[in-house]
């Protein structure tokens, strides 16, 4: 299988993020060519700051692996990790992380800055960036459209006259 073939995996993951009202981010791990765990985005469902679809993933394959260190396994991953994910990542020891879409805001791959060049830590991964990078952007965008538009529109709704709305509800 290709990067782009894991990535589409990623892809599918990120899917179900958005079909759960999670932002779109999908990964997944691989060992020896097979994946073998999965992860989505679920910090808002599950209340956790760190259910990152990165870090779901991560624990499932140590879990699966029985070690919490991860040599020869790789990461893809739809969006450029953040900081907390990229550090799990090197704790874990990953072969490689491979990313989509870039994240201008909070990337640690070299949007932001690149925290797997930082020579003074004791794990370097190797990167491998843009791997299907437009269908992931385009997921997170129709993502944020749609939320907007669903805001605008309770908006929209809020400000009309009751009797108004009740008939916009009727029809």
């Amino acid at each position: 299988m290709t990067d782009q073939d894991f990535m589409a995996q990623a892809y599918l993951e990120a899917q179900k993020a958005w079909a759960v009202g999670e932002v779109p981010v999908g990964a997944v791990v691989v060992k020896d060519g097979v994946v073998i765990a999965r992860g989505y985005n679920h910090p808002i469902g599950k209340h956790d700051p760190t259910a990152h679809a990165e870090i779901v993933a991560l624990r499932a394959a140590a879990e699966l692996l029985g070690n919490y260190r991860l040599p020869g396994c790789e990461l893809f991953v739809t969006l450029e990790p953040c900081v907390m994910c990229a550090g799990a990542m090197m704790h874990a020891r990953l072969a490689r992380v491979v990313y989509g879409a870039n994240d201008p805001k909070t990337g640690v791959c070299g949007s932001v800055m690149n925290l797997f060049e930082q020579e003074k830590l004791n794990h370097h991964t190797a990167l491998t960036a843009g791997v299907m990078a437009e269908e992931c952007g385009h997921l997170l965008k129709d993502f944020f459209a749609s939320r907007r538009a669903a805001l605008a529109e309770k908006k929209r709704l809020a400000l009309m006259p009751t009797e108004a709305q009740s008939q916009t509800h009727a029809v």
